[in-house]
């Protein structure tokens, strides 16, 4: 149903996506730091929860849409598209202000379920994610084949995957090395920065492309 170029220029897509650090993976990485490698973890599966949940949402809403017309989704990938650059000037502009992000994942442990539920609803409710599987999914569906919200179901398994191990190192990176990725704001600030500029370069690169 989803031929194998499409997953496979989705994957790449996904892959430059996810390795762009964001809501999802600045929440890790403070619960890294604050807590340790078990909770971290637990964030991570909270996050592959989210994620998921926002593919669900996008296939059954937008995939519909993608269907019937052709104007509307042009709309949403513009609009998209435009949030996407907002979010990267937001975070470049922001960037000295990572310290005060992962300081406010700090306090009293949690419980591992109460962990998990914590990162289903920063996975669910990052807007990078959203933006992305509402503005970039739909274009590698195959229309001819039918089935269109099966299709991203299934194309929302890659992100989903990527997601799990990108997480899961950014966690066992940060709390394996607490001291060192705390000790210096220039280093946050750079990561913040980074992430800035690849957002405002997808950005302008979904508004671009005639897939």
């Amino acid at each position: 149903m989803v031929s194998t170029e499409s997953l496979l220029a989705f994957a790449a897509m996904s892959l430059v996506v996810i390795a762009i650090p964001g809501p999802s993976v600045l929440f890790v990485v403070g619960r890294a730091l604050a807590h340790g490698r078990r909770t971290a973890l637990a964030t991570v599966l909270g996050n592959l929860l989210g994620c998921y949940t926002l593919v669900l949402a996008v296939a059954l809403g937008v995939g519909a849409l993608v269907q019937s017309s052709a104007t509307v989704f042009t709309t949403v990938k513009l609009a998209g598209a435009a949030y996407l650059v907002c979010l990267g000037i937001q975070a470049y502009r922001h960037r000295g202000r990572l310290r005060a992000d992962l300081a406010a994942g700090e306090g009293e442990p949690r419980g591992d379920l109460r962990t998990v539920w914590d990162g289903l609803l920063v996975g669910a409710t990052n807007p990078k994610g959203l933006v992305f599987f509402a503005a970039v999914l739909p274009q590698f569906v195959n229309p001819d084949a039918g089935n269109i919200p099966l299709q991203m179901m299934i194309l929302g398994l890659i992100p989903a995957g990527i997601g799990l191990v990108c997480d899961t190192v950014w966690g066992l990176g940060a709390s394996a090395a607490r001291s060192w990725f705390a000790g210096s704001d220039r280093r946050l600030s750079m990561i913040g920065g980074a992430g800035g500029i690849a957002l405002i370069g997808l950005g302008l690169t979904v508004a671009t492309t005639r897939h």
